[in-house]
């Protein structure tokens, strides 16, 4: 009996060290600055290499893009994305949902992500989709959903059933968004995980519907690079762009975006007047403090040579880039190393920081972005002007990554 009670101890610690969170929100269009509604997705995941993929229009299907594992040839399943009328999908896992439910069917997130976003237009779409599922769905999970006539609403799923929160409904979302980490309201009290990142969300976005409502800009370098622990209080980017580089190492398990940090979406919707095709997924297709972010849309254009899968390496170039770049932050080799963050590799007081290289270059293809959009709204651009952007943005990738992987 001893034995076995050990032998349970160790599964259990192993299988708690492999449960991989995600921080996500919904947020309406009256809560963010230029009225557009937003989703967010940090994805936390054993699956760290990563892919954009543009996927076509099928009979009686839509064309849309998304993430996709690198280890997916078939693209069976999508991580996040959005399609050509204005509907965008993401999802964070729940674990205090089917308890003690035997059904043997599980992990359909990814494939249920993909069908939604070849079938579905609306929210009420999408809510018929998961009515029209098999039971059980072998969902567990918050599926986040905007789409081009404002919607914007989570959706927490189990095996059987589903309930809505809608960010337009004051009742439920007082101030137009909605976050979610790794448990469900509607779940088991007490379980799950990722109560401190959401601790950490909650007060980043009450500071910024109290200061100047949400902007997607803020969500992409400071709420997805954000470096603050709530329980000790310690904010350590502010602490380390003090101090000069050094072998530093902070325990970053409970930080925002952490060592099993994939990728990062931020999907930025159309007003009710706008044509849906520029529905933006702003895209760090790999660690979001050593990933640029980059725009994509759904066009006829295809998407940049960074963000594609490469057949010579079996992955993305920018993800792969990202990926060299991240062992310097966990340089650990050990079974308790990716506990540990070596923080002035991400920030210090010579500016050298990863995240102080990105970040500029960074807010200048996000003002050159919404230069071209202002611009694409009131005049649909040709194949070639977004073609011509995205080598462009090609170019920026390999110069800052070349810098970053030579220093």
């Amino acid at each position: 009996m001893k034995i076995a009670k050990c032998f349970f101890i160790i599964i259990f610690f192993f299988f708690l060290k492999d449960v991989y969170c995600c921080t996500t929100a919904v947020i309406s269009g009256k809560a963010t600055k230029d009225g557009r509604p937003i989703i967010w997705k940090l994805r936390d995941s054993d699956f760290l290499k990563n892919y954009a993929k543009k996927f076509s229009a099928q009979k009686g299907k839509y064309a849309f893009i998304g993430i996709v594992n690198s280890k997916d040839s078939l693209a069976s399943e999508v991580w996040g994305g959005n399609n050509e009328v204005g509907f965008a999908i993401m999802n964070s896992a729940s674990y205090n949902v089917n308890i003690n439910d035997s059904a043997k069917v599980k992990d359909k997130e990814g494939i249920v992500m993909k069908k939604a976003l070849e079938l579905c237009k609306t929210l009420k779409d999408f809510e018929k989709l998961l009515n029209d599922l098999p039971k059980p769905s072998g969902l567990a999970t918050h599926f986040g959903v905007i789409d081009a006539k404002g919607g914007a609403a989570f959706y927490e799923v189990n095996n059987y059933t589903w309930t809505k929160f809608d960010a337009n409904d004051p009742n439920v979302a007082p101030d137009g968004f909605i976050l979610r980490t790794n448990f469900s309201e509607t779940g088991k009290p007490n379980m799950g995980h990722g109560f401190i990142r959401l601790q950490t969300a909650k007060l980043l976005f009450d500071k910024a519907i109290k200061e100047n409502l949400i902007d997607y800009r803020d969500i992409i370098q400071n709420f997805s690079r954000c470096l603050y622990n709530p329980i000790t209080e310690n904010n350590y980017r502010e602490m380390y762009e003090k101090e000069a580089a050094s072998d530093k190492f902070i325990h970053s398990d409970n930080l925002i975006t952490s060592h099993g940090s994939a990728s990062c979406i931020v999907v930025q919707g159309v007003k009710n007047n706008e044509s849906p095709q520029f529905t933006t997924m702003w895209t760090m297709i790999g660690f979001p403090n050593t990933c640029i972010a980059l725009p994509l849309w759904v066009s006829e254009a295809e998407l940049p040579n960074a963000v594609i899968y490469n057949d010579s390496i079996k992955n993305s170039k920018l993800n792969e880039y990202n990926r060299r770049l991240f062992k310097e932050c966990y340089p650990i080799d050990n079974s308790d190393g990716y506990h540990y963050l070596k923080i002035s590799k991400l920030v210090n007081k010579e500016n050298k920081g990863y995240i102080q290289i990105i970040e500029p270059i960074e807010k200048n293809i996000i003002d050159e972005t919404e230069k071209k959009l202002s611009k694409w709204r009131s005049k649909k651009p040709s194949k070639s002007e977004i073609e011509d952007f995205y080598t462009e943005l090609n170019d920026i990738v390999e110069k800052i990554y070349e810098k970053m992987l030579d220093e």
